[in-house]
């Protein structure tokens, strides 16, 4: 049978403490001792400690401002920077688009000019083609007037009468469709003679009438509108009294 055995544990009654009992403290000496540290502080060295403390809160608050100040001038100037530069480019739009309507403007002019002198020569080249069409037919006509004017017609002869008839019937369906695209005869017999309508071929002595007026067409003149496409062949008439000039 095992007997326990009691051992002591010298480990741990070596790392207790031992207690310290506190010192006798005299309250009267603490009291005394505060009012010697108070006693010895100096009233202008305690004024001099708050001003200072003032005025080092003052420069805080002017170095705060003036950098607040500094940041804004910096955002104002940014701001003022972004503004030029957004100025500039509603110049540089403005003047762009002025560019770009003069330009609509002048390609709108150079259009209508270009639409004008197209239709002007279109115009003019169907008026040549019809002039010298007319050109070419007026010899045609000619020949249809002077057969009709040398026609001999006998007595009796009808055929041949209404032969000449259609004849005369065509010349003037002729000159009809002439007159429907603006074609007009010249014949000026009994009228002043114009340089510029008439051509012509031979004077004849005439007292009774004025002078320079014409006296007989040999051969028609047309015009095409307000244009000589031929002139007359005439004979014009002197030795008359000076035609009167005309009222206006």
């Amino acid at each position: 049978m095992k007997v326990p055995i009691e051992v002591e544990d010298e480990k741990n009654e070596a790392m207790e403490p031992e207690p310290v009992e506190p010192e006798d403290v005299d309250p009267e000496s603490e009291e005394a001792e505060a009012e010697d540290v108070v006693e010895d502080v100096d009233p202008d060295e305690e004024r001099a400690r708050v001003e200072a403390a003032i005025r080092a809160g003052e420069e805080a608050a002017e170095r705060e401002l003036a950098a607040d100040a500094s940041k804004i001038r910096e955002e104002r100037d940014e701001l003022q920077k972004k503004l030029a530069d957004v100025e500039d480019q509603i110049e540089a739009a403005k003047k762009e688009a002025s560019e770009a309507t003069e330009r609509m403007l002048r390609l709108q002019a150079d259009w209508d000019n270009y639409r004008r002198r197209t239709a002007a020569e279109r115009l003019a080249e169907k008026e040549r083609a019809a002039e010298k069409l007319v050109t070419n037919l007026l010899p045609v006509i000619d020949d249809i007037e002077r057969a009709i004017e040398h026609a001999g017609v006998t007595e009796g002869d009808t055929q041949f009468q209404q032969f000449v008839d259609g004849v005369s019937a065509v010349h003037a369906k002729m000159l009809g469709v002439l007159e429907k695209e603006g074609v007009e005869p010249i014949d000026p017999v009994g009228e002043p003679f114009e340089p510029l309508a008439h051509q012509a071929v031979g004077r004849v002595e005439d007292k009774d009438a004025f002078d320079e007026t014409v006296a007989q067409v040999y051969q028609k003149g047309y015009k095409m509108g307000d244009k000589v496409i031929r002139t007359a062949m005439v004979t014009v008439t002197y030795g008359g009294p000076k035609r009167p000039a005309e009222e206006e």
